[in-house]
């Protein structure tokens, strides 16, 4: 084939990746805010509504808050606000381009490092039109996952330049790049490992496992390990700092073995069959836990054992499953600071990769002992149902993107695909309450309460709903509900007096300010003011 047709074929395809995931995702220029968590990242965080200022960069480079040390994901926030405003529309569209970013520069990655191109353009593909993909694009506050796969992918393309050519600039681009994505989210840490990875595929840099060749890759990995044990520490530092947890919380929790085999055989399954796909699932009691647990730790070593025997001949094997295993250690549970939600779709948003890159290698290898390569046959047998199967997914991601239109929509599907969802019908109420429906938030709060006795946040967004109808005496109860679940519940405390001195009991607004004090001395001072 003449290079000038090659140069328009993979002109084409890049094109083609880009407008495939801009027809699945252009929709999100139109979608709000939601309740959840974007308030607190976004709409009412006065540091990023303040945009590019000293006070709010230094906040950004200082803050541990909701138990992460991004100070890259900020910046993005603060850079967003600063160009576009406060409206959501620049906010997803930055998501959006990361995302497409991120799908370009994966294709670049695996054809550059295999020099198979399309394999890498279905794995380039499916990782832009997977249903799963949609919480971490369509959400603006899972920005720091679109970000730091936008700088994982740049610290690949950099490294396998450094592989090429020796380039020291390349390898301490790398680093940079590494760094910064750390920098957005602490999810990378695993990084190094997959660099490892792909020193033995696609790189083919490990050929006989000797001594000095292990030794010498692992050290050519040190500043990248290290970044990782920093970037570890400053995180188990910022949550036990935040009171996101306490150290032997992060370590251990009761199931949490558990939890770590039902989420990967979940996601498995999630990535063959994506239905039923909500923001938030609930962490219900599994039945038999136990036989439920070893199925799936059997099934996961089956796997393992399987990818290493068959590895020495088709090395993506055990690259793209260890690559998916390794990735999600840091989201799988094992350090999480409690078990509130242990399983998310955006956690697949790098894991993926490595069951995408088995399938993409895997299919043609199964199929080689069937037809010639360049066969029409063959060609008819992997282009169709490869088409077809991306078609499907971006089918059905363009569907589970239009859930996320605003809160009303997320939270409602939330409640019809999963059981028991007291944060979908808390969220509800929310959107509800600023909507001015507060009956309709009453009720919606009333059902979370009803799913989850102990849910504190619920009883005070209750009450509040109460206050805003001059039902102070509902709300007063229902502030001192939440109290007792919860007594050091700062923001109950403040409500309750606030209530308290709405009514004209000033002893009692005066008792709750007084606790307020001893829980949290600058919010009493603040008030005092």
């Amino acid at each position: 084939m003449p290079q000038q047709v090659k140069k328009s074929i993979i002109i084409s395809i890049y094109f083609a990746l880009a407008v495939s995931a801009l027809l699945v995702f252009l929709q999100v220029r139109n979608f709000d805010f939601i309740t959840y968590d974007d308030h607190v990242y976004v709409y009412e965080n006065p540091f990023v509504l303040n945009g590019l200022s000293a006070g709010s960069l230094h906040w950004a480079l200082t803050t541990g808050c909701f138990g992460n040390w991004i100070p890259v994901t900020w910046f993005s926030y603060m850079l967003d606000r600063q160009l576009f405003g406060p409206t959501a529309c620049g906010f997803h569209m930055t998501n959006l381009l990361f995302h497409i970013a991120n799908t370009l520069l994966l294709f670049f990655v695996l054809k550059q490092m295999t020099s198979d191109v399309w394999p890498s353009v279905f794995v380039a593909a499916a990782f832009a039109l997977h249903p799963m993909h949609v919480q971490a694009v369509a959400w603006v506050a899972a920005r720091k996952d679109v970000l730091s796969t936008f700088f994982c992918m740049l610290t690949l393309l950099a490294y396998g330049v450094y592989v090429r050519r020796q380039s020291v600039l390349s390898y301490k681009a790398a680093i940079a790049a590494f760094a910064l994505g750390l920098m957005s989210k602490p999810m990378l840490v695993t990084l190094p490992f997959v660099l490892l990875l792909l020193d033995y595929w696609p790189l083919n840099r490990i050929k006989n496992f000797d001594r000095q060749t292990i030794y010498s890759l692992v050290s050519e990995k040190i500043p990248f390990f290290a970044l990782s044990v920093i970037s570890g520490v400053i995180t188990l530092l910022v949550q036990v700092d935040s009171n996101e947890a306490n150290t032997a919380e992060i370590f251990y929790s009761n199931n949490r073995i558990v939890d770590i085999l039902l989420s990967y055989t979940q996601y498995i399954g999630k990535m063959f069959w994506p239905s039923n796909l909500a923001i938030f699932y609930t962490s219900d009691a599994v039945s038999m836990p136990i036989l439920q647990a070893a199925i799936c730790a059997l099934l996961l070593l089956g796997i393992s054992l399987f990818v290493i025997y068959l590895g020495r001949n088709q090395k993506y094997l055990p690259v793209g499953w260890f690559w998916f295993l390794g990735t999600l250690i840091p989201v799988i549970g094992i350090f999480h600071s409690s078990r509130l939600q242990i399983y998310a779709d955006r956690y697949t948003y790098i894991p993926y990769i490595g069951l995408f890159i088995i399938i993409a290698w895997g299919i043609p290898h199964l199929l080689s002992k069937w037809a010639t390569a360049g066969s029409l046959r063959r060609k008819i047998a992997l282009g169709l149902p490869m088409t077809a199967v991306l078609l499907t997914l971006g089918i059905c991601a363009h569907r589970e993107a239009s859930y996320w239109n605003n809160s009303f929509t997320l939270f409602s599907h939330a409640t019809k695909v999963t059981k028991n969802n007291w944060l979908a019908y808390n969220n509800i109420g929310f959107a509800y309450g600023k909507a001015g429906r507060f009956q309709n938030a009453i009720e919606a709060y009333k059902q979370a309460i009803s799913i989850k006795p102990d849910y504190v946040k619920a009883y005070n967004n209750l009450g509040i709903t109460y206050g805003k109808m001059w039902h102070y005496q509902e709300a007063i109860e229902t502030y001192k509900q939440a109290i007792k679940i919860k007594p050091d519940f700062v923001e109950a405390h403040y409500n309750l007096g606030t209530a308290y001195l709405t009514i004209g009991d000033r002893n009692s607004a005066m008792a709750e300010y007084s606790i307020l004090k001893s829980l949290n001395p600058k919010l009493a001072d603040k008030l005092a003011r």
